[in-house]
């Protein structure tokens, strides 16, 4: 997807990236045994929800998001 949705979705959009880059920087801890592995699973998870909320937040600004044309899901139609 590409970024859009109106006023409320970038930000919302901005809140995924840095939960993902986070996500990123824990690995290296969990696998050095200096985290628990909850951490990065609450990282994802926290991730996901960013991502669910900022579509929900676009449809209701009234604001469709846009498919990059390189998705798998097919061009911007979102169509296998």
């Amino acid at each position: 997807l590409r970024r859009g949705g109106g006023a409320p979705a970038p930000p919302l959009h901005m809140s995924r990236a840095v939960c993902r880059r986070s996500e990123r920087c824990v690995v290296p801890l969990v696998e050095a045994g200096d985290c628990p592995a909850e951490v990065g699973v609450y990282l994802n998870r926290l991730s996901d929800y960013f991502f669910v909320a900022a579509r929900y937040a676009a449809a209701s600004a009234g604001h469709a998001e846009e498919r990059r044309g390189d998705d798998k899901a097919g061009p911007a139609t979102g169509q296998v």
